[in-house]
């Protein structure tokens, strides 16, 4: 409904009713009728009164039974207006942690994990006690981050009560858990509290020993060092999405980058052979361990390959 008709439907109504309530007085002064023991003047000028506020009532009922912008605007106006300063105090913070982070003063990023730990309690286990170590080690590993070498050692790590309370509960069967804790935002060096949440997860056997994890065929009929190197990173590439498919929390893999470098040389050096390239898992992981991997080679039959 446009501003317009609706000015337009506000004085028609306003018409209408005052028409109504100009009658009502006439007959009333007419009627030469008395009520509170006033002067039928008086009772006349009453009534009108009386009527203008009816026709004032139904009007404002009227438009804001109709209007929705209107109902917003009276009743929702002072907590849209709270809104608007939460948003504003949001995009200040937002804009804060903007130029901290081209500034290079945050040191703690959102969702960055502050400490990982897999436990598996039992009917002896002390829960709190073993939640408050973990917690301290969030905090310690906080305050180093964002205090400077001369600040003293305290607590800045802050984590809600229910929070805590949920993980109780998680936590208190017989399985095994990964608890970690994880900033709730960005931090800047010299800020006085780090809020922190937990997260739990199941904890799962992510690889076993010597288990093949993925694999890359290469020519090298075809092949020169640079295209022998892609191959490489992405079978790295494919062996830590194959791990964190499997439920791995770990970012990165562990290995040997000297074997890296040596499978490479030797790759490089063979002319018109194929191979296919392994990793395989050096132990077995669960889901917060990085998963050790080598690189292997086999010799493939050049049909194998052409085939793959």
């Amino acid at each position: 409904m446009t501003v317009w008709l609706k000015i337009l439907l506000l004085l028609i109504l306003g018409g209408i009713l005052s028409t109504l309530g100009d009658r009502l007085g006439t007959r009333v002064g007419k009627a030469r009728l008395s009520i509170f023991k006033l002067r039928p003047k008086s009772t006349a000028v009453l009534i009108t009164v009386i009527t203008g506020s009816i026709i004032s009532a139904i009007s404002f009922a009227t438009m804001v039974a109709f209007d929705r912008d209107l109902r917003i605007g009276l009743f929702q106006l002072e907590d849209i207006r709270e809104k608007i300063l939460e948003s504003e105090k949001e995009l200040r913070k937002l804009e804060k942690n903007l130029f901290a982070f081209r500034s290079g003063n945050v040191v703690i990023s959102s969702g960055q994990t502050l400490v990982t730990k897999t436990i598996r309690l039992n009917k002896n286990s002390d829960t709190k006690k073993i939640i408050e170590s973990i917690l301290q080690q969030a905090n310690f590993y906080a305050f180093n981050l964002v205090k400077t070498n001369q600040s003293k050692y305290r607590r800045i790590l802050l984590v809600r009560k229910d929070d805590i309370e949920k993980l109780e509960n998680k936590i208190a069967d017989n399985r095994s858990w990964v608890v970690r804790i994880k900033s709730a935002g960005n931090i800047l060096r010299g800020e006085n509290y780090v809020y922190a949440f937990p997260e739990v997860t199941l904890n799962k056997i992510i690889t076993k020993k010597g288990e093949i994890i993925a694999q890359e065929n290469i020519s090298l009929s075809n092949s020169d060092s640079e295209s022998i190197s892609k191959k490489i990173n992405l079978l790295m590439a494919s062996t830590l999405a194959e791990v964190r498919r499997r439920g791995s929390l770990s970012s990165e893999l562990k290995f040997n980058p000297n074997q890296i470098n040596n499978l490479g040389k030797y790759l490089i050096s063979k002319k018109n052979e194929d191979f296919q390239i392994i990793a395989r898992s050096i132990d077995s992981s669960q889901s917060a361990d990085k998963v050790s991997i080598s690189l292997e080679l086999k010799y493939l039959e050049k049909s194998i390959i052409n085939k793959s």
